[in-house]
């Protein structure tokens, strides 16, 4: 071998920390299991069909699209199954099988391959399904149960659970229910009181524990702020974005509580509810749609934060994470052109730095 064959180098980046793309999504799938498999007592066997059913539907709908252009077969990378693992915790635990199907579909052929596959997708395809789903069927997305945890009385066994995701019998109407944000936001609009709603809801503390009605993003919300922070301690995300959404979300809540606080929900409140926390830790995270520098990624959180506030204030919907995710991912290309690290030598925007009199040559 020659000395040029020897000593020839490959682009940069030399460095290799040791981590993959499989490894990161193993981690990530790690941290998502503990609050996944409450929300599987909490819902029972209904939500752990409809689970299946969404992964498996985007796990073969990327081996249908890799098989079409023609390229490897990357399924083991696990991309596809963190994708559709995000989708199926977005959705309410006893929908249809159709609708954790469609949304496999739409979230790996219109979310993720259409661009070219990983690595390539302008948005996150998980929330590219979960708003396709909500906009287009919006009764079979809003039509959330009461827990019914496993083994306790009136909760469907594995046969009769699955004929409630195939929609061979009806959801039994004693069991319908509504979100905390949900039932909040419709109270209010009828009038009641704000503190009323909320002990009828349940309060925020069940918000908490994740004993009660919601997706299965939105049970646990502990669970899943503990797997948030164990990927902040192993490194596959950095603070910026959780923190910067948190923030965005909190602060805008707790000026609004302080002016009306019959009205206004508590930053509390709106911390422990909804899918926020798999939201700031999970998806908003995604590394392909989110900004690469810190400042980059906390004013990318802080917007996420304040137009979900915004959006559940006084949007049409009671939940607005994946309307703000998605919207800052379009956003993403223009933070990273006006927060990008300045160059030694040269200007934030690209210019040559000129030597000053009196400067050293």
């Amino acid at each position: 071998m020659s000395g040029r064959e020897l000593f020839m180098a490959a682009p940069a980046p030399h460095a290799h920390v040791g981590a993959d793309v499989g490894r990161t999504m193993r981690r990530v799938q790690l941290a998502l299991l503990p609050a996944t498999l409450f929300g599987f007592w909490v819902f029972g066997w209904p939500a752990v069909n409809l689970f299946v059913i969404t992964v498996a539907a985007a796990l073969l709908t990327e081996a249908w699209c890799q098989r079409l252009r023609g390229c490897e077969s990357r399924l083991w990378d696990g991309s596809a199954l963190l994708t559709g693992w995000l989708l199926a915790l977005s959705l309410p635990p006893w929908a249809p099988g159709w609708i954790g199907a469609l949304g496999g579909v739409i979230a790996i052929a219109l979310g993720k391959q259409v661009y070219g596959g990983l690595g390539q997708n302008l948005f996150n395809p998980a929330m590219v399904a979960r708003v396709a789903l909500l906009v287009s069927f919006p009764v079979a997305m809003t039509h959330w149960v009461a827990p019914l945890p496993l083994g306790s009385a009136g909760a469907p066994g594995f046969v009769e659970g699955l004929r409630i995701t195939l929609g061979a019998v009806p959801v039994p109407d004693a069991v319908t229910s509504a979100s905390l944000l949900g039932h909040v936001k419709t109270e209010l609009s009828r009038g009641v009181d704000l503190a009323q709603a909320l002990d009828a809801a349940g309060g925020t503390l069940s918000a908490w524990h994740g004993v009660r009605a919601g997706s299965l993003g939105e049970t646990g919300a502990l669970l899943l702020l503990l797997g948030g922070l164990y990927l902040l301690a192993r490194g596959v995300i950095r603070w910026h974005i959780p923190v910067g959404v948190f923030a965005g979300l909190a602060l805008p809540a707790v000026v609004a509580h302080a002016v009306d606080p019959a009205h206004s929900l508590s930053a509390t409140t709106h911390l422990a509810s909804g899918a926020v926390v798999l939201g700031a830790f999970f998806i908003a995270t995604d590394y392909v749609t989110s900004p690469n520098t810190a400042s980059g990624q906390l004013l990318y959180g802080l917007g996420i934060g304040l137009l979900t506030w915004i959006i559940r204030s006084w949007g049409g919907y009671p939940e607005g994470i994946a309307f703000a995710v998605l919207l800052f991912n379009a956003l993403t290309p223009v933070i990273d052109r006006y927060c990008r690290p300045r160059i030694m030598g040269r200007t934030r925007r690209g210019a040559p730095i000129r030597a000053t009199q009196g400067s050293a040559e």
